[in-house]
């Protein structure tokens, strides 16, 4: 139980890594906001997880929606000790000068954007009461950028820098802050990421991961587990690769 007694807010934690995040924080004593865009799906997702859950429907890139978060959250909870941002989207594989405009604005907007958005609205509840922790879904393609995923990779290059320079800021006043940089993983992204689900593209993508799988929810689960938990308490600032190897 080393989340016991912690009040969590997930974004995007309808499915994907942010589901298997939320499954390890409530097995570990954590209560949590499942907060997403897919009404149905966090709905169904917080009833099944129990009393520990609740659920709010956001869109993270609208500074009216996470103010909204921020409120539901503390309705629930009363405070706020955990906040992961794990909601995210990309392009498709193409040239990065074939990218749409409104493709690169919504990769921004809600990679980018929603972090700054979480921090004015939760932030200063954290300050005010001492403590907090912030971890950040980052990816290895800011650490190792794929080709044809550019401004993706830029966005989570972004996460990166931002989650180092929150470190160093919120320090003092008892804030940690990291990130975790995962592979490809078996969520509904990894269609996007490859541009076709084949036996072939898959086949491409395992071959430049030396563990040889991809990574999955509980792989993520377990590293913001300890990030977010007592265990970690003089780690802040740190971008961690759950990778299988793959920035080697």
């Amino acid at each position: 139980m080393r989340l016991k007694d912690r009040n969590a807010i997930i974004t995007g934690s309808a499915s994907g890594f942010g589901a298997g995040i939320a499954r390890k924080f409530v097995a570990e004593g954590a209560r949590v906001m499942i907060a997403d865009i897919n009404a149905a799906a966090a709905h169904e997702f917080s009833k099944e997880l129990g009393a520990q859950a609740d659920a709010c429907v956001v869109d993270v890139s609208r500074a009216s929606d996470m103010e909204k978060l921020c409120d539901s959250a503390i309705d629930f909870f009363g405070r706020i000790d955990i906040l992961v941002n794990n909601a995210g989207v990309t392009h498709k594989p193409q040239p990065l000068d074939e990218i749409s405009e409104e493709e690169f604005d919504r990769v921004m907007a809600v990679n980018t954007r929603s972090v700054f958005l979480s921090a004015r609205y939760v932030i200063p509840l954290m300050k005010a009461q001492g403590h907090g922790v912030v971890l950040n879904i980052a990816s290895t393609a800011g650490v190792s950028p794929r080709p044809n995923l550019s401004w993706y990779n830029a966005s989570k290059g972004w996460m990166i820098t931002a989650t180092r320079s929150m470190a160093i800021e919120l320090a003092p006043a008892g804030i940690r802050v990291n990130a975790i940089n995962p592979v490809a993983g078996e969520t509904p992204l990894l269609k996007s990421f490859m541009g076709e689900d084949t036996p072939e593209m898959r086949a491409k993508f395992l071959a430049t991961i030396p563990l040889g799988r991809f990574s999955t929810p509980e792989d993520i689960g377990h590293a913001a587990c300890y990030l977010c938990s007592d265990e970690a308490s003089m780690v802040t600032g740190v971008c961690m690769e759950i990778d299988g190897g793959r920035c080697i």
